[in-house]
C-alpha cells in the first residue's frame, strides 16, 4: 500500500494531484504549522493571459499556529472577487461549462468552513471527485492525532506504519528533508515524485505553466488530465 502526506493546499497545481493519484491513501497534514507565503491559502490563475496570484485572507495568521487553527477572514470579499475573476477570465475556455459547476459547489460552501484547512481540503476533494480518482483521503488531526508529538520524518514514518503502508511517496522537494535510509530502517520504502513538463493550449498565447489545477481543468478534458496525472517519474 502506498501513502502520501501533504499539507492541504487551495486548488493546488497538477503535481499535487499527481501525488494523490500515485498513492492508495492521501493524508491531509492539517495539524502542522501554517506556512506563510505558501500555497495553503493562495495559488495562481491565468488572468489577462498572465500568471496572477489570488489569496484568501485569513485571521491572525501565524507560523506558530496549526493549519487547522487558522480562521478565514469572512469580512473579506476575496472569495466573491475570485469567483468573478474565474468567470470573466475563463468563460471562453473549452471546458468552462463542465468545470464551473464544480467551482460553484466550492463557492456555495466557502463561508461555512471553520478553517482554511477545511476550505483547502474541500477544494482538493471536489477536483478529485470531478476526475473520479479512487484515492482514499484521511486527515492527520483525526486519523493520526496520537502521532502529533513526533517530529518531521519520525511522524511520517509512524503515520505510514499505522496505515500499514509499504511505500511513502513525497513531493520532490522532500529530497532536501528526508533520506531513504531513515525510512528503510523502519521497513518503509521512500520515493520522490518528480513531475514531467506538462504543456497544453490555453488562449493561443505563450503557455504559462504550473498554475492552479483550475487552469488545467478549464483547458483539458478528463482523459487528457488523467494522462497528465501519470506524467511523472518516481526516484
Amino acid at each position: 500500500m502506498k501513502i502520501a502526506i501533504m499539507q492541504p493546499y487551495l486548488f493546488p497545481y497538477i503535481g499535487y494531484f499527481q501525488l494523490i493519484n500515485a498513492v492508495d491513501t492521501f493524508v491531509f497534514y492539517d495539524d502542522v504549522n501554517f506556512i506563510k507565503k505558501g500555497f495553503i491559502n493562495r495559488n495562481n490563475l491565468l488572468i489577462n493571459n498572465e500568471k496572477q496570484r489570488f489569496t484568501i485572507p485569513c485571521k491572525a495568521v501565524s507560523q506558530n499556529k496549526k493549519i487547522n487553527e487558522i480562521e478565514i477572514d469572512r469580512s473579506s470579499n476575496a472569495l466573491k472577487k475570485l469567483e468573478e475573476s474565474i468567470v470573466v477570465n475563463y468563460k471562453k475556455a473549452p471546458f468552462f461549462d463542465a468545470v464551473m459547476p464544480v467551482l460553484n459547489d466550492f463557492f456555495k460552501e466557502a463561508l461555512a468552513y471553520a478553517s482554511i484547512a477545511q476550505m483547502a481540503m474541500h477544494s482538493v476533494q471536489l477536483v478529485a471527485g470531478y476526475l473520479e480518482l479512487s484515492t482514499q483521503f484521511e486527515i492527520s488531526s483525526k486519523r493520526y492525532a496520537d502521532t502529533a508529538h513526533l517530529k518531521k520524518a519520525d511522524r511520517l514514518i509512524a503515520m505510514s506504519s499505522d496505515a500499514q503502508a509499504k511505500t511513502y511517496i513525497n513531493a520532490i522537494g522532500g529530497q532536501e528533508l528526508y533520506t531513504k535510509a531513515q525510512f528503510n530502517a523502519q521497513s518503509l520504502e521512500l520515493l520522490f515524485l518528480q513531475s514531467n513538463a506538462i504543456n497544453y493550449s490555453q488562449f493561443n498565447t505563450k503557455f504559462v505553466p504550473w498554475l492552479s489545477i483550475v487552469d488545467v481543468m478549464m483547458f483539458n478534458d478528463k482523459e487528457t488530465i488523467l494522462k497528465f496525472l501519470n506524467s511523472y517519474t518516481l526516484v
